[in-house]
């Protein structure tokens, strides 16, 4: 009894091991519509527009809370970036066909678009501190597109209805459960910059 079990496992992984290494697997299907400028990156001048000078740009990152329309409300506190990463690229006729594509981008369609890896490598980064505030020394002058992404989150709760009672007199009570939510966002922030002189500092508002 014991050998035959024996055997029966052998032949169980013998058949598992097989299946594991078969020679022909079928690939997953792959809907996904991957879309990439025609503009060819000009590594050169990305390289000259990102040399050492002595301009700067300062800025604070932020967002607001919005509305129940969508809309960011106006006049209600900041949300400041902290610690939060702000990518600054040289503007190149790549970069803005790239930025009008991403406009047309649609996710829930698996339409994604992407960027070219050395529009992405010839970039500048900078880390905000806990009021937002972020700086890039040592830039010439030119024209620059920073973005950032910030997360945040909505808190609350509402009171949902679980049911009524009725006393023995006909009357009715409602009863309601308090049910408590978090809502995660992220606020793509985007700024066109343009330095006009060697020496200049900018001050920006990132939202």
């Amino acid at each position: 009894m014991k050998k035959s079990n024996f055997l029966l496992v052998l032949v169980v992984c013998l058949l598992t091991n097989y299946v594991s290494y078969s020679q022909y697997v079928e690939p997953e299907p792959d809907d996904t519509v991957r879309i990439y400028a025609k503009t060819p990156f000009d590594t050169t001048a990305a390289i000259h527009a990102l040399a050492k000078g002595s301009s700067t740009i300062k800025g604070v990152a932020f967002t607001r809370p919005r509305t129940g329309f969508g809309y960011k409300a106006p006049l209600a506190n900041r949300i400041f970036a902290n610690k939060v990463k702000i990518l600054l690229f040289p503007v190149t006729p790549y970069l803005l066909e790239y930025l009008e594509l991403k406009k047309k981008e649609k996710p829930k369609k698996l339409r994604y678009v992407y960027m070219d890896p050395g529009a992405w490598y010839y970039r500048l980064e900078a880390i905000t501190n806990s009021r937002g505030a972020f700086t890039f020394p040592n830039l010439k002058p030119g024209k620059y597109y920073l973005e950032a992404i910030l997360d945040w989150n909505t808190t609350g709760y509402y009171d949902a209805y679980s049911g009524s009672g009725y006393g023995s007199y006909g009357g009715r009570t409602d009863y309601y459960d308090r049910k408590y939510y978090n809502i995660a966002h992220y606020d793509k922030l985007t700024k066109f910059v343009d330095i006009e002189a060697e020496g200049q500092t900018l001050d920006v508002k990132l939202k």
